[in-house]
């Protein structure tokens, strides 16, 4: 979408704050300050006016920019009417607070600040009193309550697979941003991590506006102008210069003939090898056709190989590279893991969940590949052993969100409906966004539905 041409470009050093409206306004129409008026009673006209006074957002127009991530921006506008402001879509003169959310920030394809942004700076330029606030703020003026209840959606964390639901994108995808180190969990329990949202959500769309072609510098300005209004605008530009090192890697053949990335990894080469001479006695092994094995690689050259080809959308290749690891490391639990990965994506099901077993006998507590377990079992229509999978889960991490939907699905499909209400429940203590959190409600709507 377009900007206005007419909207001046903000400057990182101009305030977005400016002269702010109180909140409440301090004195009734009359002039009376509001500590002066007498009591009435709260259903009389006179009292129902007062109620209406003594809202926080009294007297406030307020528009919504950006992706909230505590609520949808129809939720948020039905809030501000209940707190006693107006709410719009679009914003104009008559707006006077613009809440920026924090889930997605308010930038458009092109990398430029949205629209409505831009407007309300001009205004704010040119003498309008309008408060420009993050989503945090916002929800903190609504009262205790309400930023109690909302505020742990905005600080959220959340497991892969809860997060490859909730953005649309792949586990492995994930996966990759973490080893890259565009994000970094918050916290690990046993091999599994949980991410904040907010940073997942950031390299999503950072990697979106890198991948359509805006310039890193274009989104460096822009998240600099953002920066009086969103917390933590550093991080950001932090998984922008990684993005930005990933986007322009070259890739060369060093002095022994290996390709390798300009950061020093070595990448395994699918062009035919050139032609050994013949006094060439010591020339390596062939895996296939036209494949050399790099018998100078270690275990873990082999593991990082084999994750790059996965996250390259090369899973067949990723298997050689994960049984070369294997060779050396048969006691890898997470390179068994990976290759399950690699070869359910061949959809080798049975083949994956050998090695998923493998890789829960070497590592008990490897929750991850607990889960995966049921999870190709039910996709082979194994109910009984699904289950099973799923309760080892929950008895090493009884707060396992992907366990408890995964557990509740088992037993609807086991005709035991009754025994999944409480873990869909469960499961939406964790998360109420996103394609699972509308199947947990799902399930308990039909159940209601269904009773006389």
């Amino acid at each position: 979408m377009a900007t206005d041409p007419s909207c001046p470009p903000m400057t990182p050093t101009m305030s977005l704050m400016h002269d702010p409206k109180p909140l409440v306004p301090p004195a009734t129409e009359s002039g009376v300050a509001m500590s002066e008026v007498p009591a009435f009673a709260p259903n009389s006209p006179i009292g129902n006016r007062l109620s209406t006074i003594n809202l926080p957002l009294h007297g406030h127009r307020l528009s919504f920019t950006g992706t909230l991530a505590s609520m949808t921006h129809r939720t948020a506008m039905d809030l501000v009417e209940k707190h006693g402001g107006s709410a719009s879509e679009h914003v104009s003169k008559q707006t006077t607070m613009l809440v920026v959310g924090e889930e997605g920030w308010p930038l458009e394809p092109d990398g430029q600040p949205s629209v409505k942004l831009q407007q309300v700076t001009k205004w704010i330029q040119d003498g309008l009193g309008i408060q420009i606030i993050n989503e945090s703020e916002w929800l903190s003026i609504l009262g205790e309550r309400v930023a109690d209840e909302h505020a742990s959606q905005v600080h959220r964390h959340y497991t892969p697979a809860m997060l490859s639901q909730v953005l649309s994108v792949s586990v492995h995808l994930i996966r990759r941003w973490e080893r890259s180190g565009l994000i970094v969990p918050v916290r690990r329990i046993y091999r599994l991590p949980y991410f904040d949202f907010q940073e997942v959500a950031s390299a999503r769309r950072l990697s979106q506006l890198v991948t359509d072609g805006v310039s890193v510098h274009e989104i460096k300005s822009s998240l600099d102008r953002l920066r009086h209004v969103l917390p933590n605008v550093d991080r950001p530009l932090a998984q922008l210069d990684i993005l930005a090192a990933g986007h322009d890697t070259l890739v060369y053949r060093d002095d022994a003939g290996r390709l390798k990335t300009t950061g020093g990894q070595m990448l395994l080469d699918f062009e035919p090898p050139p032609e050994p001479d013949d006094d060439d006695v010591d020339s390596p092994p062939k895996l296939t056709a036209g494949r050399q094995v790099q018998t100078h690689w270690t275990a873990d050259q082999w593991f990082a190989e084999g994750c790059r080809l996965a996250d390259a959308g090369e899973p067949t290749a990723a298997v050689e590279a994960f049984r070369l690891c294997l060779m050396d490391q048969p006691s890898n639990a997470e390179a068994h893991f990976h290759l399950a990965e690699a070869l359910y994506r061949l959809d080798h099901l049975r083949g994956a969940l050998e090695r998923y077993h493998i890789a829960v006998e070497l590592d008990h507590q490897y929750l991850e590949a607990w889960t995966q377990l049921g999870c190709v079992h039910a996709q082979l229509g194994e109910w009984e052993p699904a289950l099973e999978a799923f309760n080892i889960a929950l008895d090493i991490h009884p707060d396992y969100p992907d366990a408890r939907l995964h557990k509740a699905e088992a037993l609807h499909h086991l005709g035991r409906t009754g025994e999944a209400h409480e873990h869909w429940r469960a499961y939406l203590a964790y998360d109420q966004r996103g394609p699972w959190a509308d199947l947990a409600r799902q399930r308990l709507q039909e159940e209601i539905d269904s009773q006389p």
